[in-house]
């Protein structure tokens, strides 16, 4: 290793320290310790541009243990990204570009929102589907507009989760050759020594579930390192694994290679103490050498330069493929073809359509003006009916296809999904299960919520419908849980037709998306599909109400209820009662709207109100108020025909008029 590679990554030790003491919170150990490997990919192996990260080319970087988050900070301000050192003494402050875990959207050249373990290591998994789709798809022979490689540093925490070794799983069955992990292996997780809980053999593992895999005995070998990564990318059939031992919190006299290096600021003494030891020329904070700055901010002219060949080749690639061209710039806005909208499905009135099969046709009306809509399934797909018709699989050694199979991995699947559309490309990439397995993928679907990236997670089989299966398939408290997660719209259509309108509502959504689907089917509303879509895209609409437009009570449901509203309803006005009947497929969308809009479906004097929905009643005060009823599933569902279940739980057109009676005559 030369003196300037030594005094380089020594500054990005030495920021990062600073940077962790400055705020006094954050994890100085990883930083000190993968700063040569770091360094090894970042001024040696990887194609990006810091003046235009946003270059569709680049090669990804994901810093999956991203409690070690300096050291994308220090890279990033180190080598010319908009990140300024003033943003790096402001690590872990108030509207700060520099959070204490990196997120997405916040500093330019984070590609995703890490933090929790072994999430970044499977999006980065998505992230190399989503290359290799669009390589098979745009490129042509002689014009390569599509290849690059996906990079995460993983730390033993990431390889203890059981996201990471499902997504891991995958990514050797399809050989993602373009995907390379580079194992941070330290032996220290927050409590101790890897020895209390980790003892697996990691190198078998990955060999195991298909990974090329290499070793690298000194994580100070910068050479090493990057012969390494040089052999990771010569092997094109296989993601590779290179576990390299590092030591946490490496120059520490008193806390290198100790858990007390993980995850709190060193201390003042502590600091001095390191830098001498790294032969740090003055104890001044935030200290950058300008040998090392001007060595780091190489890489904008590399970058500007790697860009602008890369132009060359896509400029000839548009002259020579302009009708594919056209596709690509889709593609990358995220966009259908024009006419998708005519292509929507219509059903005829008074038939029963489960929404899951509606759905399916909806969603293949879409993906038919989007080539590169992209999506799959957790072992589910002849239940779920989201396989895109007459697409092909993937499978072993064929990761390019349309109908992506994950197997048996919800958590890995939603994590997959994320890094599909954060990749870019990929309009809207979805996953799909059966809806009480969406705990099983929640922390994925909370960080795509958080990332508020066009991702679409399809649930099917949506409450105690389901029947017979009984109450470990019965979701009940999963449609209010969902609900709860910011940025994340939630559709719970109550017909075929409100659920073409659903899926065309998403296929124009900048925010994450869940569309909850019936298994059992549920009678076609109204021969009104303009309608129903244009209330549906509003959250929100007055399906029904008396002929005279007085109003004596609201009935609000959505989903399987809808149609149960609608038929107490028709109860009610053989009583002459006169009563509104309002679905409400999403609330997002409705709280989306203009005051005057919502009034107009929801009149503030009308306060006797009746919500019924198949699932925990939490929340529906909102829209029923104090007077109001909430009528749905408290508890637990239980085993048998539906029918019976939404008998015995009181979910009725008898009891819905019967509420409606009990507060008109309050």
């Amino acid at each position: 290793m030369t003196d300037l590679q030594t005094l380089a990554i020594n500054t990005i030790r030495t920021l990062s320290i600073d940077a962790v003491q400055n705020a006094n919170s954050g994890h100085p150990g990883l930083p000190m310790g993968a700063a040569p490997m770091a360094y090894a990919l970042w001024m040696q192996h990887m194609n990006y541009n810091p003046k235009n990260p946003g270059w569709a080319n680049r090669d990804r970087f994901v810093l999956s243990a991203g409690h070690g988050s300096m050291l994308i900070y220090s890279l990033l301000h180190l080598t010319g990204y908009d990140l300024s050192l003033d943003d790096i003494k402001n690590f872990r402050q108030w509207e700060s570009k520099t959070p204490g875990h990196p997120e997405y959207g916040y500093t330019d050249g984070v590609e995703t929102t890490t933090g929790p373990l072994g999430q970044g290591g499977a999006t980065a998994v998505g992230f190399a589907l989503a290359e290799a789709y669009l390589a098979n798809y745009f490129n042509r022979d002689g014009h390569k507009v599509v290849d690059h490689y996906t990079y995460a540093l993983v730390s033993d925490g990431d390889l203890m989760e059981g996201v990471c070794i499902e997504a891991s799983a995958l990514a050797g069955h399809w050989g993602l050759g373009k995907l390379i992990f580079l194992y941070d292996d330290n032996k220290i997780t927050l409590d101790g020594d890897t020895d209390m809980t980790f003892t697996e053999n990691i190198p078998a593992r990955y060999e195991a579930v298909g990974w090329h895999v290499l070793s690298v005995e000194d994580g100070n070998d910068v050479e090493a390192i990057s012969k390494a990564i040089e052999d990771a990318k010569a092997v094109t059939d296989k993601p590779t694994l290179i576990a390299i031992r590092t030591i946490i919190g490496y120059g520490s006299p008193n806390k290198q290679g100790t858990s007390k290096a993980h995850g709190s600021p060193l201390g003042e003494d502590e600091i001095a103490l390191t830098k001498k030891e790294l032969g740090w020329e003055t104890d001044e904070a935030f200290f950058i050498p300008g040998e090392a700055l001007e060595h780091f901010r190489g890489a904008i002219d590399k970058g500007a330069s790697a860009e602008s060949e890369w132009e060359t080749t896509y400029t000839a690639w548009r002259e020579a493929y302009p009708e594919l061209a056209d596709e690509w710039d889709r593609a990358m806005a995220g966009e259908l073809a024009d006419g998708w909208r005519d292509n929507l499905p219509s059903w005829d009135g008074g038939k029963k359509i489960a929404t899951r099969n509606a759905g399916g046709d909806a969603l293949n009306a879409i993906a038919a003006f989007a080539p590169t809509m992209i999506g799959g399934d957790a072992d589910l797909a002849g239940s779920t009916k989201t396989l895109i018709n007459g697409a092909n699989n993937t499978g072993h050694g064929h990761p390019t296809e349309r109908n992506i199979r994950f197997g048996v991995r919800e958590h890995g699947m939603g994590a997959i999904v994320n890094g599909l559309a954060l990749h870019g490309g990929i309009v809207k990439p979805y996953s799909a299960t059966f809806f009480t397995f969406s705990d099983y993928m929640r922390p994925a679907v909370r960080l795509g919520a958080l990332m508020d990236i066009p991702t679409v997670y399809v649930f099917t089989h949506d409450s105690i419908g389901l029947g017979e299966d009984g109450p470990t398939h019965q979701p009940v408290e999963h449609l209010m849980a969902l609900r709860a997660i910011p940025n994340l719209y939630v559709f719970r259509p109550g017909d075929a037709t409100e659920t073409a309108g659903a899926w065309a509502a998403i296929a124009e959504l900048d925010h994450p998306a869940t569309i909850i689907l019936s298994r059992q089917g549920l009678p076609v509303l109204a021969d009104n599909d303009e309608g129903i879509h244009e209330g549906v895209s509003r959250g929100a609409y007055v399906l029904s109400e008396h002929e005279s437009g007085d109003i004596d009570a609201i009935i609000m449901a959505s989903g399987s209820e809808v149609s149960i509203a609608l038929d107490a309803a028709g109860l009610l006005e053989e009583e002459d009662i006169r009563v509104r009947v309002v679905s409400m497929p999403s609330w997002e969308l409705f709280e989306d709207q203009d005051d005057e809009y919502k009034e107009s479906v929801l009149p503030a004097e009308i306060t006797k109100r009746v919500s019924i929905e198949a699932g925990v009643t939490l929340g529906w005060a909102k829209y029923v108020g104090f007077e109001g009823i909430s009528l749905g599933v408290d508890t637990f569902g239980a085993s048998a025909p539906y029918e019976k279940i939404y008998e015995e739980y009181g979910l009725t057109p008898g009891h819905v008029a019967e509420a409606v009676n009990s507060l008109l005559d309050e």
